[in-house]
């Protein structure tokens, strides 16, 4: 049987998820000096996206009404940045509940839970966290061979999961539904959120799929052919923009997952 090889090391990039190393630390950035790259990105008419800082996912947020939706939190060294953002351009403004959501265990998308969580409390906000079922089980035990944050000098403290969510479930922000769509490969409990509000059609996808390539399958619970299978099933949607865990956003949604798959098995 041939083996399928996800194309990140092929495409000749580092994976966005490759732990610093060779003595490599995190630091954080200043309010005053962050990277004046890191500008909103916003998808009409709910969703703004900020292109996450260092080792860290992009983080994104989705509004309905008095309610949002956070997809990850980075590594949690930079949540200072995102947050600043947020307030700055009113996004939060008259929000009253917060659900984060995580795409998968890794640290560089979890990190920065704990601290958002205590900020937007502070703001008032009633915040609950969600994942699927087996990134849920995962954070909830802390269990840091899969998560990894000692690969970042960091440590990451087992957090309960109000919301456990399975293949086919929907999240309900405000008016708004996203439905989960389990595709295991990067990690076992990797999973994408499919937003389809009758005007925009937008896929988070984690380290599922990035533009151009794909999240890397040799950490712990990664299976290639199951990437392969859940990238196979993601091109059954029509997707307008698809929001990956890491660098840019996907435009040509079939043609990308097309051009991964394509790459020799």
């Amino acid at each position: 049987m041939k083996r399928f090889i996800p194309p990140d090391g092929v495409m000749g990039r580092r994976s966005p998820l490759e732990p610093p190393s060779g003595g490599e630390s995190l630091s954080i950035s200043s309010i005053e000096n962050f990277p004046r790259e890191l500008v909103p990105v916003e998808i009409p008419p709910h969703t703004v996206m900020l292109r996450g800082i260092g080792w860290d996912s992009n983080v994104y947020l989705v509004r309905a009404g008095k309610e949002v939706l956070i997809i990850d939190t980075g590594t949690g060294v930079n949540w200072h940045v995102y947050t600043h953002i947020w307030e700055k351009r009113g996004y939060l403004s008259g929000v009253e509940k917060a659900i984060i959501f995580n795409t998968h265990e890794h640290f560089d998308h979890v990190g920065g839970n704990t601290a958002l969580k205590e900020w937007l409390n502070r703001k008032g906000i009633e915040v609950l966290f969600a994942a699927h079922e087996r990134t849920a089980e995962t954070l909830e035990m802390g269990d840091d061979y899969i998560i990894l944050a000692y690969s970042y000098g960091r440590k990451f403290e087992p957090q309960e999961v109000d919301i456990s969510l399975e293949d086919g479930d929907r999240l309900k922000i405000g008016t708004l539904k996203l439905e989960l769509i389990h595709t295991p490969g990067h990690t076992a409990g990797s999973a994408c959120l499919y937003l389809d509000d009758g005007e925009t059609r937008v896929m988070f996808t984690g380290d599922t799929l990035f533009n151009g390539t794909v999240g890397r399958t040799d950490l712990p619970t990664g299976n290639g052919w199951k990437l392969k299978e859940s990238l196979e099933r993601l091109l059954e949607f029509d997707v307008d923009f698809g929001l990956p865990g890491h660098g840019k956003y996907i435009e040509d949604w079939k043609r990308n997952i097309e051009r991964v798959l394509r790459w020799p098995q």
